[in-house]
């Protein structure tokens, strides 16, 4: 399976961001650093750093396996297009309880988000797959805003460094 396959563009997918407070969403979860501001005396503090909100070197490594530079961009170009899809399948497989949906959507959001090298995004869809796995619902719903939040950043800083930017 080729990636314009993988991940087709339907051309009706524009670049929209998520809006940052879904409507009808719980508070986003705490984060380590939002966490330890607020309790410090539970923190410790010494956790592991965040990953980076994007790695420059995972799209030049998928460049360089495909032996093929452009298609790499294209395939930013492509995510960064359907974040706004992929978010809203998401959010409404969670809200409609379809645990079925909600662990295709966050696969193939963990997924694309790694091979673009939005790590932190990946790994909070990491979390998100880690809840609904253990079938906690509201866990996964209560990680939505920071999905939204997170992602959104991502398709920031694709669209700034490697999208918009012709090399």
């Amino acid at each position: 399976m080729s990636l314009p396959s993988a991940c087709p563009d339907d051309g009706d997918a524009g670049i929209a961001l998520a809006p940052t407070t879904p409507p009808g969403l719980p508070a986003p979860a705490l984060t380590a650093s939002s966490a330890a501001a607020a309790f410090p005396e539970v923190i410790p503090e010494d956790l592991p750093p965040a990953a980076p909100l994007v790695d420059p070197a995972a799209l030049q490594d998928l460049g360089a396996q495909l032996e093929n530079p452009a298609v790499a961009k294209g395939f930013a170009r492509d995510y960064t297009r359907m974040w706004d899809q992929r978010y809203r399948s998401l959010a409404s497989a969670l809200e409609r309880g379809d645990l079925a949906g909600s662990m295709d959507a966050v696969l193939s959001l963990k997924t694309s988000s790694a091979m673009v090298g939005g790590l932190r995004l990946a790994q909070l869809a990491g979390e998100l797959e880690n809840a609904l796995r253990a079938g906690d619902i509201g866990r996964a719903l209560s990680l939505l805003r920071d999905v939204a939040a997170r992602g959104g950043e991502t398709v920031d800083e694709l669209q700034f460094s490697y999208v918009l930017w012709d090399s």
